[in-house]
C-alpha cells in the first residue's frame, strides 16, 4: 500500500491535487474539502497521507493532511453502504470532530444532513462506529478561508467532481452568494451548497 506521498502541489482543485513526485511522476489524488482547506499553495512541498483503493476498473489515490482524517476515512468505509466517495463526501460536509461528536451523542440528523445519507445508513454508521471512536481524542479540523477570487468556480468544480451536475451546481452558489455575499470562502460554498443539492 502507499502510505503517503511527498512531492510538489502542481495542481489544486477542492476535489483531487496533482503532486510531482521525484523522478516527474504526477499523482491525481483525490481529497476532501477538509485537507483542500489545509494545502498549502500550488508548487510547494507537500505530504499527503494516503489511502490506496483498487477497484475491478480503476486504481484510485485518496489523500488527507492528517491522520485523525484518514483514520476517519477508512474507519467510514468499513460501514456497510458507504463507499469511498460516500466517506469523503460525509468528510467535505462534516469535520472530524462533528462526525465523531455526532457518532458519539448517537446524532442521526447531523449525519443525514449529508447528501446521499438516508435514515437507515446513518443509523449504521453510529451503530457500526460507536464503540471503535469512543476511545479516541481527536480534534475538529481547523477552517481555513481563501480570498474570494475564483471561489466560485472552484466550488463548482468540486461539486461537479464530486458529481452533482453544472447547471444544478451553478443555480444553488448563485442563490447562495446573493443571499450570503461574496466573502464566503470555498469551504463555506461547498458545504452550504452540500445542503441544498
Amino acid at each position: 500500500m502507499i502510505s503517503y506521498i511527498k512531492g510538489r502541489l502542481v495542481e489544486k482543485n477542492p476535489a483531487y491535487v496533482v503532486v510531482e513526485t521525484a523522478g516527474g511522476i504526477g499523482f491525481y489524488i483525490n481529497i476532501s474539502l477538509a485537507t483542500f482547506s489545509k494545502l498549502k499553495e500550488e508548487s510547494e512541498e507537500v505530504k499527503l497521507l494516503t489511502h490506496y483503493i483498487v477497484k475491478e476498473d480503476a486504481q484510485i489515490l485518496y489523500g488527507f493532511v492528517d491522520e485523525e482524517e484518514r483514520e476517519l476515512f477508512k474507519l467510514l468505509l468499513t460501514v456497510n453502504g458507504i463507499g469511498p466517495n460516500t466517506a469523503r463526501l460525509i468528510l467535505s460536509s462534516m469535520s472530524v470532530g462533528e462526525v465523531l461528536n455526532a457518532i458519539a451523542t448517537e446524532d442521526v440528523k447531523a449525519i443525514q444532513s449529508v447528501k446521499g445519507i438516508g435514515a437507515k445508513t446513518a443509523q449504521r454508521v453510529i451503530i457500526e462506529l460507536k464503540d471503535k471512536t469512543k476511545k479516541t481524542d481527536w480534534a475538529a479540523a481547523p477552517k481555513i478561508s481563501v480570498t474570494y477570487n475564483n471561489n466560485k468556480y472552484e466550488a463548482l468544480s468540486a461539486l461537479i467532481a464530486l458529481g452533482f451536475p453544472k447547471a444544478g451546481a451553478e443555480s444553488v452558489l448563485d442563490k447562495i452568494i446573493k443571499s450570503e455575499g461574496i466573502n464566503l470562502s470555498v469551504e463555506e460554498l461547498i458545504k452550504r451548497s452540500l445542503k441544498l443539492l
